[in-house]
């Protein structure tokens, strides 16, 4: 069986606009990190901002990815650097970073998810450095080559901007947050008003040359936005495929 991509290659075939599928892990269990681990899906996110993980759930997780070789993101609760430490620092491939809305607030971010002057501070003793066992250079050079930023595009106010979003050097894709962007114009995630907004900014993207992923509710429309230049999905999560699982099972008796 494909078991998708590993933990070195990630980075490179997110900006090579590779075809990647991954899913958001909502449960703060690193059994249920173990267990994904073992599946064809290329890269999991693990979800701070809106599931109940504390730092240890969250070094565990990752911990159970990184046993596996198998990349996880971590969409983190904030663009603080305390945030963008803590899962670099777990030795997650990369963050997924919610409401970025301009040019400046995503080159931040950037520059927090690498070492150097301004950036991200070092410490030897974590998982991401092998708990002292990595030399500096090496670490910092790996660090350089596989660390993925994503930003989300999910807020009125960042609609003007993407084209400079996604430009930003150490930007290496946009997630497009249809559910929140949808919020923000009073509509459904289906709506016209919506399908179009989305469309443009997969167009402004790709128009600088910026790799494009998104969340949609609708498997079906997945060859749709293909065509528009999307090539990273997160879909579903651990919850909803154990609760369509269970109702499956459910639907023998029916």
């Amino acid at each position: 069986m494909n078991m998708g991509t590993n933990c070195e290659s990630f980075r490179s075939r997110l900006i090579a606009g590779e075809a990647l599928i991954g899913t958001f892990i909502k449960t703060p269990s690193p059994i249920v990190a173990e267990v994904l681990g073992l599946s064809a899906l290329d890269v999991f996110c693990i979800d701070t901002e809106h599931a109940p993980f504390g730092r240890l759930e969250l070094d565990l997780c990752v911990a159970a990815f990184r046993a596996a070789d198998r990349p996880s993101l971590v969409r983190i609760a904030d663009d603080s650097p305390r945030e963008i430490r803590n899962a670099l620092d777990s030795g997650a491939t990369g963050i997924v970073v919610p409401h970025v809305t301009s040019a400046k607030q995503a080159a931040r971010i950037a520059k927090a998810a690498h070492f150097g002057e301004g950036g991200r501070g070092f410490a030897g003793s974590t998982r991401a450095s092998n708990f002292t066992r990595k030399r500096m250079p090496d670490h910092i050079g790996d660090s350089a080559q596989q660390t993925t930023v994503v930003v989300q595009i999910e807020d009125l106010a960042a609609l003007a901007n993407v084209s400079e979003i996604a430009a930003v050097d150490g930007v290496d894709a946009i997630f497009i947050g249809r559910i929140d962007l949808a919020v923000a114009m009073s509509k459904s995630p289906m709506d016209a008003e919506v399908i179009t907004t989305v469309s443009r900014i997969c167009e402004a993207a790709r128009e600088v040359g910026t790799t494009v992923g998104m969340f949609t509710p609708d498997y079906s429309e997945i060859p749709g936005w293909n065509a528009a230049g999307v090539s990273f999905y997160l879909l579903s999560s651990d919850q909803s495929m154990i609760l369509a699982g269970a109702d499956e099972l459910a639907r023998l008796t029916d």
